[in-house]
């Protein structure tokens, strides 16, 4: 018999939470456990949402980025705080701030069991970024916090291999602490198999607008592609950000204007999954596995990415897409053009990428997995 205990998972935005964890939350309140939502930004309509799942929203004050000791310290007291007054059992939390400041205070309220969820290593461990201020700092600051608060963690869920490795050889945590996922997982139910559309041919990123996530790279291979088949589409999706990477506004709309790419913003990805033929993802970004990868695929899209940590789980060569040479435009060009001379890839492969994404990335899977490691 399952023991029924009080469950939160702490997250550093309200729609986040809610669009990447909400299966998970959803399958531990299934099993009569009492579970808590923490982030900021909890609005009407997101604690309604929550509540629809059986969860209870608990609003709390932790900024997504930046550097700011006071802030940080004050929010570290505050959820201390908040947690001592929930009683736990146990506590969950993913991204940077939340993996930190979220496991600090559930081991100094004395929440018995605590969880650490590393979907990538980000900004702050990007070798580029690492060389040069401010990443070198952020990479420095980011590791010891990361060091100091995974040692307080039962167990670690990464994504990937390469984080797993990485995090053991920084002395941040140590082998038996550590529990691979196949990434966040996707709802087949939700994300079915899209008929091919490849007339004519449209390319797809759906991302937060990052230099890391190849976004320019795929802008200059647009560039490239135009040049010989000016009818080809390339599409943008996501909004502006405030990480140190953010590619300017400025940069974005002049791009959209000479029509090198549409940029519809920060829009629901479906539709145009629907009306598109290959999606794209050149990030040199430290993914953890990306999710709008397995989205994708899900949908039967092949999948052209750069051979880094996280992108490198989604494909296999030749397969459900392409491997490209992170930063190398004319690569990404080049492995684009091959949908281009050879359209029938676009349902070939695309068959192939909701093969691979029904034997790895189901939402239901993944979340036993994460839900037994956790004894909930």
């Amino acid at each position: 018999m399952i023991r029924k205990v009080r469950f939160a998972i702490i997250s550093n935005d309200a729609f986040s939470l809610l669009n990447f964890r909400a299966p998970l939350l959803e399958d531990i309140a299934r099993r009569g456990h009492q579970v808590f939502a923490l982030a900021p930004g909890i609005d009407a309509t997101k604690r309604k949402a929550l509540a629809n799942i059986g969860v209870e929203a608990v609003e709390i004050s932790l900024s997504r980025t930046g550097l700011n000791p006071v802030r940080d310290v004050t929010d570290l007291l505050q959820l201390r705080h908040v947690l001592a007054g929930l009683s736990l059992d146990a506590v969950l939390s993913f991204a940077i701030k939340p993996v930190i400041y979220g496991t600090l205070a559930a081991a100094m309220a004395g929440v018995p069991q605590r969880y650490a969820l590393v979907a990538g290593l980000g900004y702050a461990f990007d070798m580029r970024a690492r060389e040069r201020l401010p990443g070198a700092s952020i990479h420095c600051v980011a590791r010891l916090l990361y060091t100091l608060a995974l040692s307080r963690a039962e167990k670690v869920f990464v994504q990937n291999p390469d984080d797993a490795r990485e995090l053991q050889a920084m002395g941040m945590v140590k082998g038996d602490q550590i529990v691979r996922v196949n990434g966040t997982g996707v709802d087949l139910s939700a994300w079915p198999l899209l008929p091919p559309a490849n007339k004519p041919i449209t390319f797809v990123l759906a991302a937060r607008l990052l230099a890391a996530k190849g976004i320019v790279d795929y802008v200059e291979a647009a560039k490239i592609i135009k040049a010989k088949f000016p009818e080809v589409r390339f599409v943008l999706l996501g909004g502006v950000d405030s990480n140190p990477d953010a590619i300017a506004l400025a940069h974005i709309k002049q791009w959209a204007e000479n029509k090198i790419i549409e940029w519809p913003g920060h829009v629901d990805v479906r539709p145009w999954l629907a009306q598109s033929g290959v999606y794209v993802l050149p990030s040199y970004y430290r993914e953890g596995l990306p999710r709008s990868i397995q989205e994708a695929m899900a949908s039967g899209r092949p999948v052209i990415t750069a051979d880094t940590p996280g992108c490198r789980e989604t494909v296999v060569e030749g397969v459900n897409g392409f491997f490209v040479p992170p930063r190398n435009p004319a690569a990404l060009a080049e492995a684009m053009q091959k949908f281009i001379d050879e359209p029938s890839l676009v349902s070939e492969m695309g068959r192939q990428s909701r093969r691979l994404a029904e034997q790895k990335f189901d939402v239901r899977t993944i979340n036993a997995q994460m839900i037994e490691t956790m004894g909930l």
